[in-house]
């Protein structure tokens, strides 16, 4: 059968595929992979909260992810908008959407622990959150392709036509999710499973746009919910930039000639090269609050080790943040404390405007490294 990319690929093949065996590449490349993965929960196991990385890697895989989109903002501007809800409010439209990219990874967090499972309810809210939307599945009628963009050659080509008619993405859906969800149906390694999965959702297209996002946080938390993951904190769409050209031509080699092998040797390297690199995120960042909590406490005399975990929470810090913390009601004794942070070289302070932002450019070196 000849693929036509104008036309709407109704006849996108049910899941499981019927033509991946055991090929003796994928199998080696499954093993280094889960051996990487296991290493970043190991390491997660090890911060003191793994919540921190919410405002730290998680949030560098939000910015990834949306720039693959051609969504780009500042880690400045990012960072001012996280530490504060004044900033975020008045952020630009591409760090909103950054912004939204992180809120939605961790409402879909909620929900599959909620859940114990992924379903199209959590999908759509996924969706809705980073599109500030109250749209849906997309209906029938419209007339949905996907383009090249304008700064590549021969933009505007129609490159992919996604499946539409009437009931069509629900059933496409439900397969999907059916696949993911239940064993009995394919009880394919979960590693194997959400690479085969990721290329079906970006080629069912369910949404009339952020389709690539929503399909990056379902990976994540997808590992979430096999257990692969404790928190959905794989910074996997920096090799998808760094590789952006693989990622769409081994999708297009599945949808055009039905071959699997290079599109699932692509996303295992893609898990375990970010694996790798989280690890050193990981490792990083905590060699580094290790240092400098020893050099707080022996630089300040109300130096501890809540303090140290909250200015590596994230990379803009407000005063807030710390007198909710040691119960300072004073704001000549906080501003007092911030003087002494930054005199000791563990912050800087930045202005903006009337706001004064103090900075942990220790913490913004390891993440921009």
């Amino acid at each position: 059968m000849v693929y036509d990319r104008t036309k709407p690929f109704n006849d996108l093949p049910l899941l499981p595929p019927e033509n991946i065996g055991e090929d003796v590449d994928i199998l080696k490349k499954m093993v280094t992979a889960s051996r990487a993965l296991a290493g970043v929960n190991s390491n997660i196991q090890r911060l003191p909260n793994p919540y921190m990385l919410i405002n730290t890697i998680a949030l560098q895989e939000a910015k990834a992810s949306s720039a693959i989109e051609n969504i780009f903002t500042t880690e400045d501007e990012l960072y001012k908008a996280v530490s504060d809800t004044i900033q975020e409010k008045n952020a630009n439209p591409a760090t909103k959407e950054v912004l939204r990219y992180r809120e939605a990874l961790w409402e879909g967090y909620k929900r599959i622990k909620e859940k114990d499972g992924i379903d199209l309810d959590s999908i759509i809210a996924i969706f809705r959150q980073i599109k500030n939307t109250s749209g849906s599945i997309r209906p029938p009628h419209t007339l949905t392709v996907i383009q090249r963009g304008q700064s590549e050659f021969r933009s505007g080509e129609i490159i992919y036509t996604p499946p539409r008619g009437t009931g069509l993405i629900e059933r496409l859906m439900e397969n999907l999710l059916d696949y993911l969800n239940d064993d009995r149906l394919s009880d394919t390694d979960p590693l194997l499973k959400m690479c085969i999965a990721h290329y079906q959702f970006e080629a069912i297209h369910p949404f009339p746009d952020g389709n690539g996002r929503t399909g990056r946080i379902l990976n994540l938390l997808y590992l979430v919910n096999k257990g692969l993951l404790d928190q959905p904190v794989l910074y996997l769409s920096k090799y998808i930039i760094v590789h952006k050209d693989d990622y769409y031509y081994n999708l297009g080699t599945v949808t055009q000639r039905g071959t699997w092998k290079p599109w699932i040797l692509y996303m295992l390297d893609a898990v375990e090269k970010t694996a790798l690199l989280t690890n050193q995120l990981i490792n990083s960042i905590l060699d580094q609050m290790e240092t400098t909590l020893e050099y707080g406490k022996s630089t300040i005399k109300w130096y501890n080790k809540e303090v140290n975990e909250l200015l590596f929470s994230q990379p803009y810090i407000k005063p807030k943040l710390i007198s909710d913390v040691l119960q300072i009601t004073s704001r000549t004794t906080l501003t007092k404390y911030f003087n002494e942070l930054v005199a000791a070289r563990i912050l800087t302070s930045a202005k903006d405007g009337r706001e004064v932002f103090y900075i942990n450019e220790d913490l913004i070196r390891i993440l921009e490294g």
